[in-house]
């Protein structure tokens, strides 16, 4: 099983991350340079989850977001995504001088003979999913 952690400071207050990590809305793709209008649909929505289905063409992924401002968490459980499978995506926002501490963990499950061939290079892309959160997170 794969996963990846790593983190990222915003410039960003941890309501304002929230608010961009949950935000499922027409403007999402204009947030996040990796989901286009193509592949971006909500199947379901309530006040603190959404089931979506988003990406590109490259990747997309059917999702289950959770998330509580109490806590200050966004969990995402990703119950298929071409081409790495499920997995999952887990979020912690913490407070700092500068704006927010954005802790981020990836796991994925692959099932498909393609997707454990590729799963090894997910513990290497750090700096590839940090760089995919520059511009929608104001990261430094």
């Amino acid at each position: 099983m794969p996963s990846l952690r790593f983190h990222v400071t915003s410039s960003m207050s941890p309501s304002e991350v929230m608010g961009v990590l949950t935000n499922f809305g027409p403007s999402r793709v204009e947030q996040w340079p990796s989901i286009d209008a193509e592949h971006f649909h909500v199947h379901e929505r309530g006040e603190t989850w959404a089931e979506v289905t988003e990406g590109n063409g490259k990747s997309s992924e059917r999702a289950r977001y959770e998330w509580d401002p109490s806590r200050n968490t966004v969990t995402v459980t990703t119950r298929d995504s071409t081409p790495f499978g499920p997995g999952g995506w887990n979020f912690h926002l913490t407070p700092t001088e500068q704006g927010t501490r954005v802790d981020v963990r990836l796991e994925r499950h692959p099932r498909s003979f393609g997707a454990k061939l590729m799963s090894p290079i997910i513990p290497l892309a750090g700096s590839v999913f940090r760089k995919s959160f520059k511009e929608p997170l104001k990261t430094m």
